[in-house]
Order: C-alpha cells, then sequence, then structure tokens
C-alpha cells in the first residue's frame, strides 16, 4: 500500500496540532507555560517555534524514509509531477498571513484564542515546510535536497529558528532591560 505524501502531511498537521494544544491545556507542562509565557505575542511565537521544529524535524524523517524506500510512504504526484512538501508550506503561509492580516483571532474570546493559537501553528509548520528546501528554491535545482548545497537549508532552519525563540524568549528580556535603563530628560 503507498500513501501519497499528501495525506501524511494532512494528518500529521491535524495531529500536531491537537496534540499541542491538548498539551497546552490539559498537562502540567502546559499551566506552567500559561504562567511564564504571556499569550500575546509571545505564547503566539512559542508555539510557531515549536511547531516549526516538530515540523522541519517529521519533514527530515519523512523524506529519509521515502528516499530509503522505508515504510509505504510516497511523493506527491499531480500529473506526473512531483509536488515539493514547500508548496504546501507556502500555501499554509499565505493562508495564515491573510487571516492574521485580516485580524483573526485577535479577540478576547476563546473561540479568537483559538484561531489565534491555530495561525501560529500553522505558520510555524508553513515557514518549516518551505525553509526545509531552501536549498533547492535558492539553487532551482531539485537535486539540491541531499547534496552538499543542502546544507543551506539547514542553515536557514536553524537562522529562522533561532529568530522565532528570539521572539519567544529574547523579547521578554529585552523588555526587562529596558524597564532598568535610565531615560534621558525630555526637553520641554
Amino acid at each position: 500500500m503507498h500513501i501519497a505524501g499528501s495525506w501524511i502531511l494532512l494528518l500529521f498537521i491535524a495531529a500536531a496540532s491537537a496534540a499541542i494544544l491538548l498539551v497546552l491545556h490539559l498537562t502540567r507542562l502546559g499551566h506552567f507555560i500559561h504562567q511564564k509565557i504571556p499569550d500575546r505575542p509571545h505564547r503566539r511565537l512559542f508555539l510557531a517555534s515549536i511547531s516549526f521544529f516538530i515540523t522541519f524535524l517529521a519533514v527530515r524523517l519523512l523524506v529519509a524514509s521515502i528516499t530509503h524506500h522505508i515504510g509505504p510512504f510516497g511523493y506527491v504526484e499531480m500529473g506526473g509531477h512531483h509536488i515539493h512538501h514547500l508548496v504546501w508550506g507556502i500555501l499554509l503561509l499565505l493562508i495564515s498571513g491573510y487571516f492574521t492580516l485580516a485580524e483573526a483571532g485577535t479577540g478576547d474570546t476563546p473561540v479568537s484564542i483559538l484561531v489565534s493559537r491555530l495561525l501560529a501553528l500553522s505558520y510555524g509548520i508553513g515557514a518549516a515546510l518551505t525553509l526545509d528546501e531552501f536549498a533547492l528554491w535558492l539553487n532551482l535545482d531539485a537535486l539540491a535536497y541531499w547534496s552538499r548545497e543542502g546544507r543551506e537549508s539547514i542553515d536557514a532552519v536553524v537562522l529562522f529558528g533561532a529568530l522565532l525563540a528570539i521572539g519567544t524568549w529574547g523579547a521578554p528580556l529585552f523588555q526587562r532591560f529596558e524597564h532598568r535603563t535610565p531615560k534621558a530628560p525630555s526637553k520641554s
């Protein structure tokens, strides 16, 4: 039995999002996160970074299993053309960006908070799917994924992941320093 990568990706997105949201609401770790990370924007950045790294790891493992013919997995093909996972990542980034621009998930109702968190998760997933194939779109070469140039994808993932982590953990730290610095007197 051959399972198309698109179904695996869809199931993965649904399962990963549900698992992360359940951990946030039903575990001690979730309670700890609620106490230590303010809701917006830091918790959204935290969710985006978690989904980013989990997706990157899962996609790398999936592509390795397809490449080495391990398991029932296969590439997504439409009309005889291989559809790279960066396409799905770009679509997720476009969708989550659009809804963010439309200010979905900015309210204080439980539904709005859920939408905000789902947008953060989908942003992280889309960014991972896209940046995992950074070497492909930089070099316009499908063989760059596992080649020496594929290192560029790893570098892009590390840099963007660091940016997400800085947004989550660094911004509150910088705000603490900002409150400690004396302000210059204003000229009135």
